[in-house]
Formats: structure tokens, C-alpha cells, sequence
């Protein structure tokens, strides 16, 4: 019974050649071996071409360019899913390793899935293990951690983690030292770094926000830190002074707009010191040599909105990590006998007044007092009478007519002498700035129409007038609306200004000594970056290009967008 079976099912086991069109016999013994044989390569080339199509987005890549070649390429499992990953000096890519597609080709699914990662965007990779409770070395490998510093919306930044899971200490290993030596290959970013707290800034958070929310990055990046905690005025400054620079790759200041400008200050001064300068007349001061970083952990934080166009401690803590580096212009303020500070810019006026009043004030709540000494300035509005020079910015214009070559060659001659222009009269407010000056106050800056290192300043004259249209004036720069747009207002891009303040005597002194917040003495306030000062004497300006750099970028280039990462 079962030999009688056995060819009945035959037919059923093996596929009968077609008959040709029309009836016939079946082709010859060597015909069906030859296609036997071309089935056979058929079917071995089936799984190589499925390979191929399941991975084609990185196996099918155009020739590479420059950093593309690929250095390493593994199975990793990312998501719960094993990947194809490739490693290049620029970039890290990945697609999933699918099954074949019962409907045919998937290659243009799979290629949507691929993801991408550019290499200057990872600020750090680590060995993932599990550990057990208390143990602090070694443990099982379970992969790759790469942290990536990732775009959020308003220009903020934030790190994101991606797992790539593998069991395999070798296949790690080799990846791990690959990823470091790329990571190490960015110059700017810091190994280590001399770091000051002011904790008595705004509400005493500074040193919550850095070893809450900036330590841990720091050491993430195995950035080295030096933190001296400040405990008086001026502290920052003397340390400085006495602190060698070429130990650390840049400094760091968590504080707000004084702890910034103290800061600046003495990192200037320590580069002028070294370089044998004389500290009371500097003219063409040296740069700074190394980049200084903002935290903002104050009131107003007007130089890291400036920087970052945000209030945010991680996003300038990443800026910092990633190395974003910035040349800012810098300005001198001195009298005629002696150098006074370095800064970013200043006000003489209302600004100043409002910055006195609240530092007499400082018992108050942080933002108590900025609301009460700006309502009792400008409840006590007065103009000071000063007399304003300054050198107006020469642009240089290439033009190849004749007549424009005479004519600046006749400028030149002249000198800077008769170029120097003056202004006598009251004035309510004087603003001399370098840069923008953003704040959560005036979003479009205080100073809108100078940049972070453009070789200028701003100069701005509020002539006297009634007190509610200067607070018109004042209220525009909130708004989107020119805040310049009024007669009394007058602006000028300089290269230098002098402020000689005319000095009151008999009742006109005393009347205005308390008015003015100046001291019995017949200084006058100023406001540098946010830090007061007095003097009574003749203030000279110069701007200095690009004589520090800032860990930031240039808030022109930010762009408010949402980005997206798979960060499992």
C-alpha cells in the first residue's frame, strides 16, 4: 500500500515543467539540469539580495566627502530594535535591520526611518553597566550611552540620551575609544575650568542653580571645575588677580549682571597685568586669554540674554559644555588720571539713579526694591546738565572714483581732533552700550541697533522732557514699537565718548544729593553692567573690538525651533 502511494504523492513534492504553448514533450534531462542549476543560483543569491535591501540606506550610500568615510560600523540594539550603525568623523547614523517585506521592496520606508546624528552635536559617551546597590566599579556591560545637546523651542537646549545596547566588551570598547578620540577633537571645548558663585545674588539661588543644574553637567563632560564660593564684594576680583589663567581652559560666573561684570573685570585686568601693562592708563589693552561663561542666576541677566537669548541655566551650561564661542566687544572706562573698570556698557542719568537707589535698598526683597527705586527715580525725575563728546564710528567705504579717494585722504590728515562732536544741555538719561542689551524687559534690546562685536557703540541721549513722555519713551521697549521714534531722543554709533557732568554747588548740591544718589562728596552714579559706581570727574568710553571671548553664540543666528530626537 505505501509503495503504491508513493507516486501519487509524488507530484505533489515536485513542481511538473510547464509544457510548452500548445502541447508537446517535456524538454530533455540536461534542459531541466541547466534549469535546475540556475534556480539553484537563484535562490543562494535570494537572501544576500534581501540583506542588501533591508540595509540599503547605508550599504547604497553616494560617494563620501570629507569626515564621511565610515570608521566603525555594528549591530546595536537602539529602541528595542537591532540597528545597522555607522560611525564617521562627522556623523553617527543608524537604520533598523527589518524582516523582508511580504509585499516586496520596503527600501523607501526604510529609508525615512533612517536617523542621524552630527558629531558636534554629542558632548559626551559613556559605558553603560548594571550595578548593584553600593557597588561603584565595574558591573555588567550592557552598551553605549551618547548624550547629545539637543535645539528646544526659544532658544533653549537640553540634553537627550540615546542607548546603543550590546553585550560585547570588545565591539564596546572599540566604539567607546573611537567616540572619545572624536569628542576630543573639538578645540574649543573645555577640559577645565575656575568657576565663581556669588550666592547672595537676586534670591540667593546661585549656588542651588550650580550644584543643581550645572555641576552635573559639567562632570557629565568630564570638565574639570575649581569653585571659589564668593563672600564679599571684589572677592572674585582678587582671586583672579593672584590665579593662574593657564591652568584653566575658560571661566565661569553664576551670578547676575554685577557678579559678571566684577568677573570680566578682573579676567581683563589679571590679561593687562601679565602682559606688563600700566593698569591706569591702557589705551590698546590686551585680549583676554581665556573665553569667560555666563550662568545666569540674577535679576536681570542682561549679558546671558545677550548671549543666549534666554534665562536659562542648562542652556548656558551647554553652551559652555559644547564650546560655543563668541568675540564681544569691550569698552574702557577711565578718568584722566586712572583706568576705572572694563565693561559692556553703562548708563549716566535715570539708569544710574535707579540702580543707587536700590542698592541703598538692599534690605528689601530682590524684586521689591527694583519696583520701588524705579517708581521713586522716576517719581523724582531731574536732569543732570553735562556736557557729552564723542567720536563718531568711521566706516571705511571702498570706492574706486577719484574724488572719494581725495576726500578721504583730506579726513585722514585732519585727524581725529576735528572729528569729535559735542553736545551741551540736560539730559534725563545717557546710555553708552557695546552690546544689545537684551532682557525679559526689553526683548529687542536696550541697544537694538549695535551687535555683540561690530567695532562699535551706542550712544543714547534722552534730552530733558515731561515726565510722561519719557515714560512713553521707556514703555516702547517692551513693545515692538521704536523706542527712539521721539524727538527728545537722540542716537549716534561712536567709537568714543567723554561725559563731563557739571557740578552743582550751594543749595542746588544739597537739594539733588539725594535726588542724584550721589554721595555727599558730589560723585555722580553710574551704572556699568548693572554694578554701581561714582565719580565725580570727567568719564572717558573707548570701545575695544573683540577683546574677550564668551561662551555663547550670536543671538542674530538663533533660531526659535523645535527640534525632535529619538532619545530612547
Amino acid at each position: 500500500m505505501l509503495g503504491a502511494a508513493a507516486p501519487l504523492l509524488r507530484p505533489q513534492r515536485r513542481a511538473r515543467p510547464e509544457r510548452p504553448a500548445g502541447g508537446g514533450r517535456p524538454p530533455p534531462r540536461e534542459q531541466r539540469a541547466q534549469a535546475a542549476a540556475v534556480g539553484a543560483r537563484s535562490s543562494a543569491a535570494a537572501p544576500e539580495e534581501r540583506r542588501r535591501r533591508r540595509v540599503a540606506p547605508l550599504a547604497a550610500a553616494p560617494p563620501a566627502e570629507a569626515g564621511e568615510e565610515p570608521l566603525l560600523r555594528g549591530i546595536f540594539e537602539i529602541g528595542k530594535r537591532s540597528c545597522d550603525v555607522v560611525l564617521s568623523a562627522r556623523r553617527l547614523r543608524w537604520s533598523p535591520i527589518l524582516p523582508e517585506s511580504p509585499t516586496g521592496d520596503s527600501r523607501m520606508v526604510l529609508q525615512a526611518q533612517e536617523e542621524i546624528i552630527e558629531m558636534k552635536d554629542i558632548f559626551s559617551v559613556k559605558l553603560k553597566r548594571r550595578r548593584f546597590v553600593g557597588q561603584k566599579k565595574g558591573g555588567t556591560l550592557l552598551g553605549i550611552t551618547i548624550f547629545k545637546c539637543l535645539n528646544k523651542e526659544e532658544n533653549k537646549l537640553t540634553d537627550c540620551a540615546i542607548h546603543l545596547n550590546n553585550l560585547s566588551e570588545d565591539h564596546c570598547h572599540a566604539w567607546f575609544r573611537h567616540l572619545k578620540e572624536i569628542l576630543n577633537g573639538f578645540q574649543n571645548r573645555p577640559k577645565s575650568l575656575k568657576v565663581f558663585v556669588n550666592p547672595s545674588s537676586h534670591k540667593r539661588e546661585a549656588t542651588h542653580v550650580y550644584y543643581e543644574q550645572v555641576a552635573p553637567l559639567f562632570k557629565l563632560a568630564d570638565i574639570k571645575t575649581d569653585v571659589t564660593v564668593t563672600e564679599y564684594e571684589g572677592h572674585a576680583l582678587s582671586v583672579l588677580k593672584e590665579c593662574e589663567l593657564q591652568a584653566f581652559d575658560g571661566v565661569v560666573c553664576v551670578g547676575g549682571d554685577g557678579s559678571v561684570s566684577e568677573v570680566a573685570h578682573g579676567l581683563l585686568l589679571k590679561a593687562q597685568i601679565d602682559a606688563g601693562k600700566d593698569t591706569d592708563y591702557i589705551p590698546t589693552p590686551v585680549r583676554a586669554p581665556v573665553p569667560l561663561g555666563v550662568i545666569p542666576a540674577g535679576t536681570t541677566n542682561i549679558l546671558a540674554h545677550t548671549l543666549y537669548g534666554i534665562k536659562h541655566a542648562v542652556t548656558a551650561t551647554l553652551h559652555i559644555v559644547m564650546g560655543h564661542i563668541q568675540p564681544v566687544d569691550v569698552c574702557t572706562f577711565s578718568t584722566p588720571s586712572k583706568l576705572l573698570r572694563f565693561g559692556f556698557s553703562a548708563m549716566f542719568g535715570f539708569g544710574a539713579k535707579t540702580l543707587a537707589l536700590a542698592e541703598k535698598h538692599r534690605w528689601m526683597p530682590s524684586s521689591q526694591r527694583k519696583d520701588f527705586a524705579f517708581i521713586k527715580a522716576l517719581a523724582d525725575l531731574k536732569p543732570e546738565e553735562c556736557e557729552l563728546s564723542f567720536l563718531p564710528l568711521q566706516i571705511p567705504q571702498e570706492d574706486s572714483h577719484e574724488n572719494d579717494k581725495k576726500k578721504n585722504e583730506k579726513i585722514k590728515k585732519k585727524g581725529s581732533k576735528d572729528q569729535w562732536h559735542k553736545i551741551q544741555g540736560h539730559f534725563l538719561n545717557v546710555s553708552i552700550m557695546a552690546i544689545p542689551c537684551l532682557c525679559s524687559m526689553a526683548p529687542r534690546g536696550l541697544a537694538p541697533n549695535t551687535r555683540l562685536n561690530n567695532g562699535s557703540m551706542a550712544l543714547i541721549v534722552v534730552q530733558n522732557t515731561s515726565r510722561t513722555e519719557f515714560i512713553k519713551h521707556l514703555k516702547r521697549y517692551a513693545s515692538v514699537k521704536n523706542q527712539f521714534n521721539f524727538p527728545f531722543v537722540e542716537t549716534y554709533t561712536v567709537q568714543e565718548v567723554k561725559v563731563q557732568p557739571r557740578l552743582k554747588s550751594g543749595l542746588d548740591a544739597k537739594e539733588n544729593t539725594y535726588l542724584n544718589a550721589a554721595s555727599a562728596e558730589g560723585n555722580y552714579p553710574w551704572n556699568i553692567d548693572g554694578d554701581l559706581m561714582e565719580e565725580a570727574s570727567q568719564v572717558h568710553v573707548r570701545v575695544h573690538p573683540q577683546l574677550i571671548h564668551l561662551y555663547g553664540v550670536n543671538t542674530d543666528d538663533l533660531e526659535s525651533s523645535q527640534a525632535t530626537c529619538n532619545c530612547i
